[in-house]
């Protein structure tokens, strides 16, 4: 049995947290340059120059890709194999945040007390941690600043089991069409359908994790993808929400087994900004 102290989880989250607040994954610059080259409107490809531009200067400078560098969420892959020394897991991945989030001077943006103080927690701790036993030695960590105003536009719903397919085609469109702006767009629009509701809303979260682009595996799911990706594009909300053709750069969906009689269904988007990173212990 490998043995992996929690020491090592600290320092690797905090790595992870700063670094992607400063440079966005490959994937994700490759989309907004191929999105940059599709778009018609002359104001939206302007204001995807300056989003590029955003990119680089963060990258070089390190600093911030945004101003909000987001609630600390944080996927956990542990092998089965693996045993941990040293400590508590879940306190070591805050400890990681604290750091990350102190010592790289990142915004915090935490507050306890969610219905009445909301006073500020002052390290961005607690972290939203999401645990899997896999097989294997290993630890894998995947982490998410999620920014609130993408995040304030994420919705559940529990569809009627005969709405089907067509309905939930109009509940991911019409959502990312109220939500208009408010998600900086160009967005990546993250679904989950099946299971129960907490496990819908999961899936949609992270289906964003998924290389910008890359369809469902299963021929079926990727055939949605690509139809809700159409009619969000034509809805004609741009960058930033100054009017385009390119309003979304990817749909990412997954499907999970559900009740006879639900049918759950979650929208999770995500900005531009697309940040996440992973790393293997």
């Amino acid at each position: 049995m490998r043995e992996i102290n929690v020491g090592d989880v600290s320092r690797t989250v905090a790595r992870l947290f700063e670094h992607s607040c400063h440079h966005l994954p490959d994937d994700v610059v490759a989309a907004l340059k191929e999105a940059r080259e599709r778009e018609e409107s002359p104001v939206s490809r302007d204001v995807l120059d300056r989003i590029l531009e955003n990119v680089e200067i963060s990258s070089a400078g390190q600093v911030p890709l945004c101003q909000d560098t987001g609630f600390s969420v944080v996927w956990l892959e542990l092998g089965q194999e693996a045993r941990l020394t040293g400590g508590d897991l879940y306190t070591a991945v805050n400890e990681g945040v604290r750091q990350g989030y102190t010592d790289g001077y990142l915004r915090k943006s935490v507050v306890c007390q969610p219905f009445s103080g909301r006073t500020n927690t002052k390290d961005n701790t607690p972290a939203d941690i999401w645990t899997e036993i896999v097989p294997g030695d290993s630890l894998k960590i995947t982490v998410m600043p999620k920014g609130g105003g993408s995040e304030n536009m994420s919705r559940l719903t529990v569809l009627s089991p005969s709405q089907g397919r067509k309905g939930i085609v109009d509940f991911v469109v019409n959502r990312v069409e109220e939500s208009g702006s408010n998600p900086c767009p160009p967005v990546v629009v993250g679904v989950g359908i099946g299971g129960t509701t907490e496990t819908t809303m999961m899936l949609a979260k992270k289906a964003l994790l998924r290389t910008v682009g890359q369809p469902n595996p299963d021929p079926e799911t990727a055939g949605l993808e690509k139809e809700i990706l159409d009619r969000v594009n034509n809805l004609g909300i741009g960058a930033m929400g100054y009017g385009g053709t390119v309003s979304a750069l990817a749909v990412h969906a997954e499907a999970f087994p559900c009740h006879i009689a639900s049918l759950p269904v979650a929208v999770c988007l995500m900005c531009w900004c697309d940040r996440h990173e992973e790393a293997t212990l």
